[in-house]
């Protein structure tokens, strides 16, 4: 595992990212989206995880261009509320050609052809554009926020997507959960999964946000998932 610099598509800058190699060939490769936390020890425990799977597992520091290497907790208010305004001021549109510079990265550099990408939370969200605005193999997310103002984009979509939607989200209510499942539960590349009950979070890996049960069963989906479409 180590801390890696990754060119951005200009070449005139690096961001940042956590790297961790499997032991052996990569079976393909995996971008871990952070949420509005950073690339803290929960999202480098799941980039840990996908490498004991076989993947190159990359976790690209979102807030790089703000403020890098923020590590900051859901259960601290001054924490979270800081966390909330990097999100607020983020420059998604911008963070896509990061994105899109790590793709390339994987491609070119680390010489993994099939990339993946996980994101939760804000990360979610990430996972859905990932999915509509490159050419990314396969997109998982966890509890994404905002997607239902974003269903004018689907029609891009042309690589396989999985959603995880949690019902008792409290930042992604019924009326937009509807409205998600109106606009995509009848694309061709669009998987979406229902955990009854579920709140935002429940697959954390650190923390009392985290589900168990939840957490293994949307966990197992994204791997074999993954298996399908990335190796």
């Amino acid at each position: 595992m180590t801390n890696t610099e990754i060119p951005t598509l200009d070449g005139g800058d690096k961001i940042p990212a956590y790297v961790v190699r499997p032991d052996g060939p990569p079976r393909g490769a995996i971008i871990v989206q952070q949420e509005i936390f950073g690339v803290d020890a929960g999202i480098r425990r799941k980039a840990e995880k996908w490498a004991a799977e076989g993947y190159l597992a990359v976790a690209p520091d979102t807030f790089w261009r703000q403020k890098p290497g923020i590590e900051l907790s859901p259960y601290v208010d001054d924490e979270a509320q800081q966390a909330m305004s990097l999100m607020m001021a983020h420059d998604f549109d911008l963070g896509m050609q990061d994105l899109e510079a790590v793709i390339h990265w994987i491609r070119s550099e680390a010489g993994v052809a099939k990339v993946g990408l996980v994101g939760f939370c804000m990360g979610g969200r990430i996972a859905y554009m990932t999915a509509a605005r490159t050419d990314v193999d396969a997109s998982v997310g966890y509890y994404g926020v905002m997607i239902d103002q974003m269903l004018d984009e689907k029609q891009a979509i042309s690589h396989p997507l999985m959603l995880h939607i949690p019902t008792a989200d409290h930042f992604v209510d019924a009326a937009a959960q509807m409205a998600i499942h109106q606009g995509l539960d009848n694309h061709p590349q669009v998987t979406l999964w229902d955990y009854e009950g579920l709140d935002h979070g429940f697959a954390a890996e650190i923390g009392d946000r985290r589900n168990e049960a939840g957490a293994e069963l949307a966990d197992k989906r994204t791997a074999d998932f993954f298996a399908l479409h990335i190796g």
